[in-house]
């Protein structure tokens, strides 16, 4: 078996490079051993590291996320700190644009004038294609053949990746729920309690459509302020978690079973 040590962590072979690094601090090389003390090697120090790579992969894990879900969060990240502007703004705009079609159309109809707008597109341009394919007496072929031999297949590793990140956030909210529904902890069920009662008003202010439309913009918009004012916005939110802290610590005390327990 060949090993390359300076392939990248996170790959296969980026945990035989950990194994030549450990090779390295016992004093010996891989040219004074013989492959069977190199293999018994390599293959002791890869069971020490069996434990990490599975808690790695585990969707219930709490100690270390999938690496599906970092990369989301990272994209998340760039596009909401608008780091490309033209990508963001393309992703901003039309997000925004099927919302306000939303408030105006029905589903139905928004979805099919969409693929109406499309098909008109492609098939626009397939005749127009055509007929200078004709006239230029060329065979360039079919216009979009580049993307219909284009592969769009999920893998059996991308599906699975996927479900096991969307297993780890269907079983953390669920926990989250039972936690609080069934009053594990007194405060955080009145908390919650508390939150629901002021959506209440909240939702009959405003539609879930127009609710929408505030969250898109809040956060496309305020990580950015956050970013450029953060010194002044951590000031004043101290200020304010100070002072809930102070009321809660009050209502702890006076209302019995509510104080938490000692970690």
């Amino acid at each position: 078996m060949s090993v390359k040590p300076n392939e990248k962590p996170g790959s296969e072979g980026g945990w035989f490079g950990d194994d030549f690094e450990k090779i390295d601090r016992f004093g010996t090389t891989t040219g004074q051993m013989d492959d069977l003390e190199v293999g018994q090697q390599l293959k002791d120090w890869e069971d020490e590291t069996s434990d990490q790579k599975q808690l790695f992969h585990h969707p219930e894990s709490n100690r270390q996320p999938l690496p599906v879900v970092m990369e989301t969060a990272s994209t998340a990240m760039e596009l909401l700190y608008w780091r490309n502007l033209k990508q963001t703004g393309l992703v901003f705009g039309s997000v925004l644009l099927l919302l306000f079609s939303l408030t105006q159309f029905s589903v139905v109809s928004v979805v099919a004038y969409l693929a109406l707008a499309a098909l008109s597109a492609t098939i626009s341009f397939r005749v127009y294609k055509s007929v200078l394919q004709a006239i230029q007496k060329t065979d360039e072929g079919h216009p979009f053949k580049s993307y219909l031999d284009m592969e769009m297949a999920l893998s059996h590793d991308q599906m699975q990746r996927y479900a096991e990140s969307a297993q780890y956030y269907v079983n953390g909210t669920l926990k989250e729920l039972r936690r609080l529904f069934l009053v594990q902890d007194l405060v955080d069920s009145l908390k919650f309690a508390v939150l629901m009662w002021l959506l209440t008003y909240v939702g009959a202010l405003f539609n879930g459509l127009t609710l929408l439309i505030m969250a898109v913009v809040s956060m496309f918009s305020m990580p950015v302020v956050y970013e450029k004012y953060q010194a002044q916005i951590d000031q004043y939110l101290g200020l304010i978690k100070t002072q809930v802290n102070s009321v809660v610590g009050k209502i702890q005390e006076k209302i019995p079973g509510a104080k938490r327990k000692a970690e």
